[in-house]
């Protein structure tokens, strides 16, 4: 499977968007809630979407699409820190993969992108969260993630229903995971 990664320019993001809103609909409505509580309806999936460009114009935020033969098969954002003490860091928020096509090395490179672009950015501490004892937990850590700690009932679902979030972060100086083809707008090749 081919992986095309492709950053999205805050000149983009309108005509993106509705690639990117049905695209977050079904991975929300699917399970994974990623901040939403489902049922996610489409103008709110849109709606945020829109929400970033601001960031995407000021530069403190970079969002990347990842396509395959299929289309649009995922999304992740890459957040600069922007305080005096913190522009060493920057965090993973909102990575997602398209559930037909989980497994195919589409969220390995989105992470692997992401972290060419924080190193671009002389960004060498990733950090982000994720529910605790979920595939996305298990999948950071494969990628040499460590935990910093599990803040109990972080968020809520549906029925108020209350959920362990894990804090992982990685320095980039120590990873092994591969950069290589991995650049922005460059197709890498994925074993099927």
């Amino acid at each position: 499977m081919t992986i095309h990664i492709r950053p999205v320019p805050p000149t983009e993001l309108e005509g993106t968007a509705p690639m990117l809103t049905s695209l977050l609909y079904r991975v929300v409505n699917d399970g994974t809630p990623l901040g939403f509580l489902p049922p996610l309806s489409a103008l709110e999936a849109h709606n945020y979407w829109l929400s970033l460009a601001p960031d995407l114009r000021n530069g403190t935020r970079l969002l990347l699409v990842a396509f395959t033969q299929r289309g649009p098969a995922g999304s992740a954002q890459l957040v600069l820190s922007t305080t005096p003490n913190g522009r060493h860091r920057a965090e993973i928020q909102k990575l997602f993969v398209a559930s037909e096509v989980r497994g195919n090395g589409v969220g390995r490179a989105l992470v692997s992108a992401l972290h060419h672009a924080a190193r671009r950015s002389q960004r060498s501490l990733i950090v982000l969260n994720t529910r605790r004892w979920q595939p996305a937990e298990a999948f950071y850590r494969r990628l040499g993630y460590r935990e910093v700690g599990v803040i109990p009932g972080w968020t809520i679902g549906p029925q108020g229903e209350r959920y362990d979030h894990v804090t992982l972060y990685h320095e980039l100086g120590h990873t092994s995971l591969s950069t290589r083809g991995a650049r922005h707008g460059t197709s890498i090749r994925v074993r099927d």
